[in-house]
């Protein structure tokens, strides 16, 4: 088993910048992947960032030159820093992460969403 830790939602107004963190902890050899989605009310749950390594990272087109997507490999967890936030940006932000534990099982782990509010 996988868990996951979120933090940094909260309300902030349109200009504002916030910071979200996910901690991975549990059954863990490797990581192949982190990632932040969000799910806005009446609306599908969409990608925002992936990370693979730090050369390899892909955001979806709504968010480029403003969210920036990191990870700290030691410490399993994967940043969203958001800058210039939207009002559209309002939503439920969701990490996942993709990992392996030591006899190769996969894992597809959710967390539990941590809100973020941008006021106009």
């Amino acid at each position: 088993q996988v868990q996951l830790v979120e933090s940094g939602g909260g309300l902030v107004q349109a200009g504002g910048s916030l910071r979200l963190s996910c901690a991975a902890s549990g059954s863990i050899l490797s990581i192949n992947a982190m990632g932040w989605y969000r799910q806005a009310p009446g609306k599908r749950r969409e990608l925002v960032a992936t990370i693979i390594s730090d050369a390899n990272t892909n955001y979806a087109d709504s968010v480029k030159g403003r969210f920036t997507i990191s990870r700290d490999y030691a410490k399993n967890t994967v940043y969203l820093q958001m800058h210039s936030l939207k009002p559209e940006d309002t939503a439920v932000y969701y990490c996942n992460v993709k990992s392996r534990n030591v006899v190769g099982l996969r894992y597809d782990t959710w967390g539990q969403g941590t809100q973020v509010t941008v006021s106009s």
